[in-house]
């Protein structure tokens, strides 16, 4: 066995139809949304980048003939996309992505266990910030997938050329979030599920349906028990699905503020304020207020 260290939470990718909604409504919900980022193979993003080093990919598909393309060549990333969005409709949240340092290291890894999704892939692309500035980023990926789990898709993301650029001002959200404390997946079978997400990032060892990262908890759940603890239906059955993400933040009642003035959607669970999925979003968005 390859041995790893356990990886950190890198970003979280979430399919949509249209940038232009998602950044209206993540707009709405209190995030600096960057400039759009265009892909070589088709696709784009709109990122909100957070204080903790993590990020939101909101995710559209900007060129359908080149995407095609990047498929039939075997573009991994592009692919997992058009078939999550194929089986689950175009507004979501397909998956889960860890920092590594080797992402070559990686793939041989994933190959020995059984859980490579295919080929890796280089690419670079531009990345601007709030004022303008431009520089490139460049990035190297590893796939990982179970064979029964195919609603929810892991990969890790080396950064190879991380982009010379201040992202000072595209941290600072008027919602308060300062970065993302736990990710959760439901599963009708957790247990089940939950060395896929262990071993995707690198961890040896299986602590019940929870993965601790060094950065964030990947929790797997019952639908049953997301229902519970968020007061939301957990949707359609699946072996795991990616479902709600848990940021941190600095005032409840600010947050709640705020949400409530731009008319959003918003209930209480316990200490937690909880948004339900909206296009432009994907996923359940929790706010939790972290002394």
């Amino acid at each position: 066995m390859i041995e790893t260290s356990t990886h950190p939470l890198d970003h979280l990718v979430l399919p949509t139809r249209s940038l232009e909604v998602a950044r209206q409504r993540l707009s709405s919900l209190g995030f600096v949304v960057a400039p759009t980022g265009v892909h070589p193979f088709g696709t784009e993003n709109a990122c909100v980048f957070l204080a903790d080093g993590t990020y939101l990919e909101p995710l559209a598909v900007s060129d359908e003939q080149t995407a095609v393309r990047a498929i039939g060549e075997g573009n991994v990333f592009v692919a997992r996309d058009r078939l999550y969005r194929n089986k689950l409709g175009d507004e979501g949240f397909s998956a889960v992505v860890f920092g590594t340092a080797d992402a070559d290291a990686d793939h041989a890894r994933y190959i020995e266990a059984g859980l490579s999704a295919g080929d890796m892939l280089s690419f670079s692309r531009a990345f601007t910030d709030a004022t303008g500035k431009s520089d490139m980023a460049s990035f190297k990926l590893a796939f990982a997938t179970g064979r029964e789990a195919t609603d929810a898709f892991l990969f890790a993301c080396q950064r190879i050329n991380a982009p010379n650029i201040d992202r000072t001002a595209l941290q600072a959200h008027a919602n308060g979030v300062t970065g993302i404390v736990e990710i959760v997946a439901v599963s009708d079978r957790p247990s089940s599920q939950a060395g896929l997400a262990s071993a995707a990032a690198g961890k040896s060892v299986v602590a019940g349906d929870k993965v601790e990262l060094p950065n964030a908890i990947l929790s797997i759940m019952a639908p049953e028990a997301f229902a519970s603890r968020f007061g939301l239906s957990a949707g359609v059955s699946s072996d795991m699905r990616f479902a709600a993400i848990v940021f941190s933040i600095r005032d409840t009642a600010a947050a709640a503020r705020l949400l409530a003035t731009n008319a959003i959607e918003h209930n209480m669970s316990g200490n937690d304020i909880v948004v339900p999925p909206a296009p432009g979003q994907g996923a359940a968005f929790i706010f939790r207020e972290i002394p």
